[in-house]
């Protein structure tokens, strides 16, 4: 009897079992939500107007065209039947499995107030981008149209709430569409004047990488016009603003970029979890009692050498490689691969045009040489030829005319009635 193998979740992580399990003899079934894969790394770019959301993300069908052994599922899981060995749907499906892939990623954390989401949404999907996009768009327009100079200042202040990579991305690019993009578009603001604020709870941004790379961060960003302000947590945030602190800041429009949370795989399988929702695998990355349970990406909680495998693309894809190891392993007869081991490939994040801290361990690389690697990383890891060439001409469009191509405000509002 054909082995069913059903994964959960087209990101990195699942795609990567996808591919390794190509001419295996397996009957694959992927499930996902969305009819896309999505390239999470450049997602702040859709946000901030530098790229469309087409460049970063690729119909699932059509990845797969080519592989008669898969079958792709768009529907919504709710749940796992482990005594049945079944994977329950929302609309009451039941998939079968002789072994399970869950990699269904993450979300963004409020660490409680999930009130705040409305008016600081995070960045995961593509509608979360778009949103984001909408609202800083809109916040220029609003303050164009104000007589009110106090509301004006108010449309024209931009708060990222988190300052890892992606609240650094977001900072960097949104004060370069303010400062260097939008000036000569409007006639009754001056854009330059618009107040971009990083809020970090932590002593500094950047806290993974090397103290000097995080300190060129915050003067790179600094003179890019960000106001970096780190020690005091947001203890407060609504429609009209931010609270640092006891100290509130009229602010339209803020975005989350704190914390995250994985997704309810751990609920769907009753077993134990992290405080971040994450599940506690084997070294193998299978479920302690369950040898064809595995689970991956930000789903997991995996360690190597006592440490917390990070959530990050290139993690995922490692994981992935492994779990397609053990199942064509298992299948053939032959002894499991050992544990598994994450091969650090480095830290990366950009800081904005031209400025980027690269942490390879004992190899560490800022400023202009260590964006244009980050470009050349982020362009290899795209899928398909004509993403990588409609990415590079996008970026090359930017830097030479100083205009950004994805502005148009189309989509509806997702989290706040308009």
């Amino acid at each position: 009897m054909t082995r069913k193998v059903v994964i959960v979740g087209a990101g990195f992580g699942g795609l990567q079992v996808v591919q390794d399990l190509k001419g295996a003899g397996c009957e694959i079934t992927l499930i996902d939500q969305r009819n896309h894969h999505l390239f999470q790394p450049l997602l702040y770019q859709v946000a901030t107007t530098l790229l469309a959301t087409s460049e970063i993300a690729w119909p699932i069908r059509r990845l797969l065209r080519n592989r008669p052994d898969v079958t792709t599922l768009l529907a919504t899981v709710t749940g796992i039947d482990r005594e049945r060995r079944e994977v329950l749907l929302k609309d009451g499906g039941r998939v079968p499995y002789d072994d399970l892939v869950l990699a269904t990623g993450a979300t963004h954390a409020y660490f409680g107030r999930d009130d705040w989401e409305k008016d600081a949404p995070g960045l995961k999907t593509l509608e979360d981008a778009t949103t984001i996009r909408r609202r800083l768009l809109l916040a220029f327009e609003a303050a164009e149209l104000s007589d009110d100079p106090a509301e004006r200042e108010a449309f024209l202040t931009f708060a990222v709430i988190g300052a890892g990579p992606t609240g650094v991305e977001l900072a960097g690019i949104i004060a370069d569409l303010a400062h260097r993009i939008l000036p000569r578009e409007f006639r009754r603001i001056d854009t330059t004047k618009a107040r971009v604020l990083l809020i970090e709870a932590g002593p500094r941004i950047l806290a993974a990488f090397p103290e000097k790379l995080s300190a060129h961060a915050t003067r790179s960003l600094e003179r890019l016009g960000v106001e970096v302000q780190t020690g005091s947590p947001v203890t407060d945030l609504g429609e009209a603003g931010v609270v640092i602190g006891d100290k509130p800041i009229p602010c339209r429009t803020v975005i989350w970029a704190a914390g995250v949370q994985a997704s309810a795989a751990g609920t769907w399988l009753g077993v134990e979890t992290d405080r971040a929702g994450r599940v506690m695998v084997s070294d193998r990355l299978t479920l302690p009692d369950d040898p064809h349970i595995f689970v991956l990406g930000d789903t997991a909680h995996v360690e190597t050498d006592g440490k917390m495998v990070p959530g990050v693309a290139p993690a995922a894809k490692q994981q992935g490689k492994h779990v397609a190891a053990m199942i064509r392993a298992d299948l053939a007869g032959k002894p499991l691969p050992g544990p598994f081991r994450y091969r650090h490939m480095g830290n990366l994040a950009t800081i904005g045009p031209n400025s980027a801290v690269i942490d390879f361990g004992r190899f560490q690389l800022r400023g202009r040489l260590a964006w244009w690697i980050w470009g050349l990383a982020h362009i290899y890891f795209l899928i398909g030829t004509r993403s990588r060439l409609v990415v590079a001409l996008s970026w090359l469009w930017s830097f030479l005319s100083g205009q950004n191509s994805a502005r148009l405000i189309t989509q509806k509002e997702t989290l706040r009635d308009q």
